[in-house]
Parts: structure tokens; sequence; C-alpha cells
């Protein structure tokens, strides 16, 4: 990961834009619709700046400038002397989704945008919406976060009940959430349980499907020494990580894995 992806309210903040023309008017655009107010030269309480200047040397020294100030600057088409960059954006408001290339290439960040968009139905803001509207009722079905988190899940998934690319799963919230046959995520079992994902290779890209779940869903992750970083990354950024040299025997709450080296046994006792 060549840059770290972050949302910023910019609901009623400043921002500075420095130049002229169109790249300065589209990203004028760009954080007005996200509720912030430009000005066009320093001023206190201003949050980030964009620079548009055609000149280099000129470009380079206003943001210099700004970051004296403790400004996060982003240059227009000059990814190297930026402290941010913007993303392609896919808007199903509250749902942001944005894709970036650091700085690499626009077009190809728009593409994927495009083809990502083209899954998403227009109502995918209205599930968001209704499943922060049901937080409290949600919690008092399941009152265990782990429970709480995999019955959401469950209901997220492909053909769930709240399947996000269902054009109306945002009608169904209720539905889900008063049904008498629902599965039981609060049996010990569910919640504590171990499984083993048996590596062939060390390549990211040749995890299979069912482990690639896994990884998502999982709350530890026990593994070798040995395996890279690579494999780690593709699990939960929250999920509580342990290098070991053998499967754990006294399990936490939650679901475990033991992911193995393709050269180790990595036998579960």
């Amino acid at each position: 990961m060549q840059q770290f992806p972050i949302f910023l309210n910019l609901q009623g903040r400043t921002v500075l834009i420095i130049g002229q023309g169109d790249a300065a008017d589209a990203k004028a655009r760009l954080v007005t619709r996200a509720g912030a107010s430009v000005v066009h030269q320093w001023q206190s309480g201003v949050t980030i700046a964009f620079v548009a200047l055609d000149d280099d040397a000129q470009a380079a020294d206003a943001a210099q400038q700004l970051r004296t100030r403790g400004l996060l600057v982003n240059v227009v088409d000059r990814p190297q002397l930026c402290d941010f960059t913007t993303p392609a954006i896919i808007d199903r408001a509250p749902v942001t989704i944005a894709v970036g290339t650091a700085g690499a290439s626009a077009g190809l960040a728009k593409a994927v945008r495009q083809r990502i968009e083209a899954l998403l139905p227009p109502r995918l803001g209205d599930l968001a919406s209704a499943l922060f509207a049901a937080r409290a009722a949600i919690k008092a079905r399941w009152p265990d976060a782990a429970a709480r988190r995999r019955a959401i899940d469950a209901a997220l998934a492909a053909n769930g009940p709240l399947d996000p690319l269902r054009p109306q799963a945002a009608d169904h919230v209720s539905d889900w959430l008063h049904a008498d046959a629902q599965p039981d995520f609060t049996r010990l079992s569910d919640l504590t349980q171990l499984k083993l994902i048996r590596l062939t290779s060390l390549d990211p890209d040749d995890l299979t499907l069912r482990s690639a779940r896994l990884m998502g869903e999982a709350d530890h992750i026990f593994h070798s020494p040995a395996i890279p970083p690579a494999i780690l990354h593709r699990a939960r950024a929250d999920a509580v990580r342990h290098a070991t040299s053998a499967a754990p025997t006294d399990l936490p709450h939650g679901l475990s894995l033991w992911i193995v080296h393709p050269d180790e046994s990595g036998r579960l006792s």
C-alpha cells in the first residue's frame, strides 16, 4: 500500500485552492460537493490546500509555503509533490467508494471506478442509512460483538437477506432484524473456533476463495513466522496477529485461523 486511504470530513470547513483554470475549477467542485467552502488565498482555519499552477517551480514553491503553515497539500498532476491525492469516487451517500493509484494513472482509476459503479445499485446508500438507524435494535438482538458482526456479515453476504447488490435491500432491514428463522450466532461453538488455512504458495493471488473469505472474517490470525506480510495483509486490519510455531490450544473468543506455510505440516491437535 503506497498511500493510506482516509475519508476527510470537510462539511463546514475551508479549503484553499491556489491557481485558476479547469483543474482548479474541478477541485473546487469536488470539495464543494463535500460541504466545504473554497478560498483562493491563505486565511486562518484552512483545512487542506490544492495547488493548480502550470509552472513547476511556482507550484513547488507554493506547496512548500503551505506546508510550513501545517497544511496537507495536493499539487495537481504532480504526484511527487503531493501529500495526498484525490481518488476516483463512487458516491452512494453515505457510502463512498474511492479508487486511487497513488497518482500513477487517473485514467486507470476512472476505468476501475466505472466498472465498480456499474455493479452497485443506486440505493446502496439507503441500505447504509437503514443499518445505521437500526444500530440499537441490532445491538439488542446480538449483545455480543462477535455474534453481532457474524449476523451482519451473514445478512450482507451474496444472496443474503441484505445483499448490497440487491436493489431493494434497504427495504428489508426490519424484516431481517425481526425474522424468526435467524441463525444462532450466540452459541459458544460458533464464537470460539479454529480453522486451518494451508497455503499452496506465498503469493497472495493464489489464495482460494474460501481462504480469502475466512481471512476477511477472522478475529485472530495465528501464523508461522515464515508467512510473509503480503499474505497477512489480506486479513481484516483489526484482526489480532499471533506469530507462533505451533497451532494454538487455548483459543481466544471468536474465529481464529491457523495459517500454515506450504513447507510446514501445521497439524491441528
